[in-house]
């Protein structure tokens, strides 16, 4: 992910750092149990606390993600800090007890209940910072209103949920420890390497694969608001070619409003969206688009939708955008939706629309 195309992205570039601690934790731990650093370096136990950065690195991605870096706490560079004092102060202990004396299982037990204690404190300072980065997500809306037109965020909201879980196995796991004297391999720890590992795959996966789909919704809402200032810049009374006994002036003047501002890109714009809008009754509207139209608002604002993500299809400029991406700009409140009224409005998927185009200019080209 480090070398992606959206690798040098900062909420990315701390998504994966987050990653990196968990994994490391986790060999770590794997190595440690099947004993392949003891006594094979100069400090016979050393233990790296990556569980320290975790949760600070998955902050410091929220926050970039969410785009308030600038209105938020600054807390990793103060976890960086204590996590170096914490690898330079369990580096004194190991070297002052190794050269003080005593046997080696004496040294064992003095280490475990070190790293023990160690691991309370990153315990109680990740739940703090979990718990803020809730907080912020929760009850901060106001900060990242911009972000929400993109993203529900409702993957993140799922993946506090398996984090919740994560830290209630840690304190488990950490209660039997204690409980045991720090004595024998914790078995405990086997369901917190589970689902820790299950959260680096669904991070890896999740993680690259919104922050994808926001940055091409970004690019393309950019190309879409230049593209309406250069529309009503031009416009006059002259674009509408129709004759009025075709179509009603006031459907001509709904048709119009409509186009110009766009209004089919917003997901949830309903009929009585635009009838306050218009200020025009609701009844009317409605059997306006009926009769000039032919058919319902929704299928009538739909089949913009649908002749705008055409567009975006054909756009070489797009072409290796996501079918997500393409759909949620063009007005579709989720992919699944888009997959079905574009089906309906042209009799097949946008992935065999796109290919169907391909496959003409080919031909088109060879004749």
């Amino acid at each position: 992910m480090f070398f992606s195309k959206y690798g040098k992205d900062k909420s990315l570039l701390f998504l994966n750092l987050m990653i990196l601690t968990i994994s490391l934790n986790n060999f770590q731990s794997w190595a440690l149990e099947r004993n392949l650093f003891q006594h094979k370096f100069m400090l016979d136990y050393i233990q790296v606390p990556w569980h320290f950065l975790s949760a600070p690195f998955f902050y410091a991605f929220l926050i970039n993600y969410l785009d308030i870096y600038d209105k938020s706490r600054k807390l990793l560079k103060y976890f960086v800090v204590v996590f170096l004092i914490m690898c330079i102060a369990q580096i004194s202990f190991v070297l002052n007890h190794s050269l003080g004396g005593g046997t080696k299982e004496e040294l064992n037990y003095m280490y475990e209940r070190y790293t023990s204690i160690e691991e309370l404190i990153s315990l109680l300072g990740s739940i703090s910072v979990f718990a803020y980065s809730f907080y912020i997500l929760k009850g901060k809306k106001q900060l990242f209103t911009k972000i929400l037109t993109y993203d529900s965020l409702k993957w993140i909201y799922n993946f506090f949920k398996l984090t919740l879980l994560v830290y209630i196995l840690w304190v488990s796991a950490l209660a039997i420890k204690f409980s045991l004297n720090f004595t024998g391999f914790i078995y405990s720890y086997y369901p917190l390497r589970i689902s820790t590992t299950v959260i680096i795959f669904i991070l890896g996966y999740q993680g690259l694969r919104y922050l994808r789909i926001l940055k091409e919704r970004k690019n393309i809402r950019e190309d879409l608001d230049i593209e309406q200032r250069s529309d009503k810049e031009n416009a006059d009374d002259t674009n509408s070619k129709e004759s009025e006994h075709e179509y009603e002036a006031q459907f001509l003047l709904v048709d119009k409003f409509i186009k110009a501002e766009k209004i089919y890109l917003q997901p949830k714009y309903t009929l009585q969206n635009l009838s306050v809008d218009l200020n025009i009754g609701s009844s009317t509207l409605s059997s306006t688009i009926n009769k000039n139209a032919k058919k319902s608002f929704v299928d009538y604002i739909n089949e913009m939708r649908v002749n705008q993500a055409k567009k975006f299809l054909l756009d070489h400029k797009y072409e290796s955008y996501t079918i997500a991406s393409i759909g949620l700009e063009s007005g579709f409140n989720s992919k699944s939706a888009f997959y079905d009224v574009f089906k309906k409005h042209s009799g097949m998927t946008p992935l065999a629309f796109k290919n169907n185009h391909i496959k003409k200019q080919l031909t088109d080209k060879i004749s």
